[in-house]
């Protein structure tokens, strides 16, 4: 983990952005403002999955070197703000997360509450929309946005079988042929919705891609896959001409409303 007194919520890594494709790596880290020390937590707490998603920078940028396509990467760890809740979600600020408390977020003061949304969470979600829209004005087309994270083997007890899964809502323009493509692999478990559901009201999909009737898809890898240089190479390789393939279609470049399983669209 890294702490620093002058602290960006977020950064780009440049690319084309006439190819019409977005890359957004939302937990990609565990860095904290130095003002904020640990939140009260040891430092061992860090390396788990509740902080960042393990190996999900190493993809990002791996797979935006290879695809030649710009990404946005949260600067800050979800144990902070989580980039990936709407403003109203109970889960934005965890106060317990898979069993550890986490003292610096409880109490919660309205005031602190509204702090972190201003200095980390809606900076970045600023710059995801600014880079979404430069995309489609560089290409002259609806951008195509691909979201990177990664989940733990085993969850609550739970062993999940999957090695990735695709999450997605509605607009199925993105998710099906991505989930055809790695499961054309016999060695790998690909997952439909698993291991959440991919409808999730005010997340990154949904407040720059659903609404705005972008393609999408938000893909989990598991992190042991992924945790090394190595395998961030290996996964980042399989996507690269998968995603490089689904951006090349037409129908992915149009503006469609499907809506979504959370219910009427709302613009945030």
């Amino acid at each position: 983990m890294t702490r620093t007194a002058v602290f960006a919520p977020f950064e780009i890594v440049e690319g084309d952005r006439a190819s019409g494709l977005v890359l957004v790596a939302d937990h990609a880290r565990r860095d904290l403002p130095e003002e904020y020390g640990d939140l009260g937590l040891p430092a061992n707490e860090f390396d788990r999955h509740i902080a960042y998603d393990i190996g999900v920078e190493m993809v990002t940028r791996k797979l935006a070197a290879l695809t030649g396509a710009p990404a946005v990467i949260a600067g800050f760890s979800r144990l902070l703000i989580d980039p990936n809740r709407g403003e109203d979600d109970p889960t934005l600020i965890r106060q317990l997360y898979d069993g550890t408390v986490v003292p610096a977020n409880y109490p919660m003061a309205p005031e602190e509450r509204e702090r972190r949304l201003d200095l980390f969470y809606r900076p970045y979600h600023d710059a995801v929309g600014a880079m979404v829209a430069s995309v489609a004005a560089a290409s002259g087309k609806a951008p195509f946005i691909f979201s990177v994270h990664s989940f733990t083997p085993i969850f609550q007890g739970f062993v999940r079988p999957w090695h990735a899964g695709v999450l997605w809502d509605l607009d199925d323009r993105v998710a099906h042929p991505l989930i055809d493509a790695l499961a054309a692999d016999p060695l790998l478990i690909v997952g439909d919705n698993e291991p959440y559901d991919g409808a999730l009201r005010g997340d990154t999909m949904y407040r720059h891609a659903i609404v705005n009737g972008f393609a999408h898809a938000l893909l989990e890898i598991r992190q042991d896959l992924i945790a090394d240089d190595g395998g961030a190479e290996e996964w980042a390789g399989r996507l690269a001409p998968i995603v490089d393939a689904l951006n090349r279609r037409p129908d992915i470049h149009e503006v469609r409303q499907y809506g979504s399983r959370t219910g009427p669209l709302t613009l945030i």
